[in-house]
């Protein structure tokens, strides 16, 4: 089991969850006051994504990254700025021809998946290790080689790659990377779990997929939906940190509608009654990460 133990919070995603939810978060302005009550409530890093203020939905505007980030940093709270590189991956094959996308398609280079990450410059960006189905029709694309260019990127910029997997062939395309030099020692996975057609959000499939991580990895997890604060506690129990946010789940309870503090509140309460400890500050969550001494309190 974990003893100190950090908890992410996903702070509005890039789903349609507005009709279900009619807080989630959606400005520049939302999105870094939710960041910044998450981070009071015990978060000492914040997974960001951005909506399209008018319409709601993910967006990749860069400026609008900028915002959100810039008021943040301005703000008295310190927390670690954790930026979505997952966008511009979507492929929806046209049902007349396949080799032609379908309306919702968004695929992009993996230089311009990671234009914003260069202007923003995170401490940490995901990078999703691997193609998949992602619902009946949907195909998220993320070849070795587009992940390659990425990583490169990242690594030159200075900034983390958080290694998300969702599968244990995720896992072996990470291992891959770490074996061509493409991420640094101590590397940052986050297990994945209860999404469309992912590993399920089960303690089997949380073990397996820990089993398989490199040994010196420090690692998290997470389940969406209803599985989300059950696979908090697994998580801990199997020694890794804790992500949390309405970008995986918009209940408390059964029928109750989540704000992120609420559910980095009741992730801490979990972990602290399994008798381990929350790290609420982020100086001290950047060095058990590897990350650079910095701070922008």
């Amino acid at each position: 089991m974990k003893n100190n133990v950090i908890i992410t919070c996903a702070i509005t995603g890039a789903g349609d969850t507005l009709a279900k939810h009619p807080d989630i978060p959606v400005t520049p302005q939302q999105i870094s006051d939710s960041v910044i009550a998450a981070a009071k409530a015990g978060a000492a890093m914040a997974h960001i994504h951005v909506r399209d203020p008018i319409t709601g939905k993910g967006s990749r505007d860069i400026e609008l990254f900028k915002e959100v980030i810039g008021l943040v940093r301005a703000s008295d709270t310190d927390v670690i700025i954790n930026v979505t590189a997952g966008m511009g991956g979507d492929w929806i094959p046209s049902q007349e021809n396949p080799n032609m996308p379908a309306e919702g398609s968004d695929l992009i280079s993996a230089v311009e998946r990671m234009a914003h990450i260069k202007a923003v410059q995170p401490e940490v960006c995901t990078l999703d290790c691997g193609t998949m189905n992602f619902g009946d029709n949907d195909i998220y694309v993320s070849t070795l080689d587009c992940l390659r260019e990425m990583a490169i990127l990242a690594q030159q910029w200075g900034v983390k790659p958080e290694l998300e997997v969702f599968d244990l062939s995720h896992i072996r395309i990470a291992q891959q990377l770490m074996t061509e030099g493409l991420i640094d020692d101590d590397p940052l996975f986050q297990i994945c779990l209860g999404l469309t057609w992912g590993a399920a959000a089960d303690s089997e499939s949380m073990m397996a997929m820990r089993n398989a991580l490199p040994a010196n990895a420090n690692w998290g997890g997470f389940g969406i939906g209803r599985m989300e604060m059950p696979m908090v506690a697994q998580a801990v129990l199997l020694g890794g940190n804790v992500r949390v946010g309405l970008e995986d789940n918009i209940y408390l309870d059964r029928g109750v509608l989540a704000s992120n503090e609420s559910l980095v509140q009741r992730a801490r309460e979990i972990i602290e009654r399994l008798g381990s400890r929350v790290v609420s500050d982020p100086v001290e969550a950047r060095e058990q990460l590897g990350l650079p001494a910095v701070s922008y309190k």
